[in-house]
């Protein structure tokens, strides 16, 4: 059974316990070099398929790689230690360190 069978019984389990799907947010990720990228649907309606994806603040890549993750968490410590550095003026190295 493939992914497209899957999907037809998940819309059709959903449609008996009146539990529709907002299909306009469901994306497919295609991981890996070798997928085929087969395009699937959910009611008749092709889902998006996306590179990157985020779940509970974590980017996930179709190529399982954390860099943009990193690139990220990164970027806002950045953003974190200018704004402490800019409004801190008293900075003591105990205070600092637990900020």
């Amino acid at each position: 059974m493939g992914m497209q069978e899957d999907l037809y019984r998940l819309v059709e389990w959903a449609d008996k316990w009146q539990m529709q799907f907002n299909v306009s947010k469901c994306k497919v990720m295609h991981v890996g070099k070798k997928n085929p990228k087969h395009p699937y649907y959910m009611s008749s309606s092709g889902l998006k398929s996306v590179e990157v994806d985020k779940d509970l603040g974590i980017s996930v890549t179709s190529d399982l790689k954390c860099s943009q993750q990193c690139e990220y968490v990164y970027s806002k410590a950045n953003r974190v230690m200018a704004m402490i550095r800019r409004t801190i003026t008293y900075n003591e190295p105990r205070i600092m360190l637990s900020l």
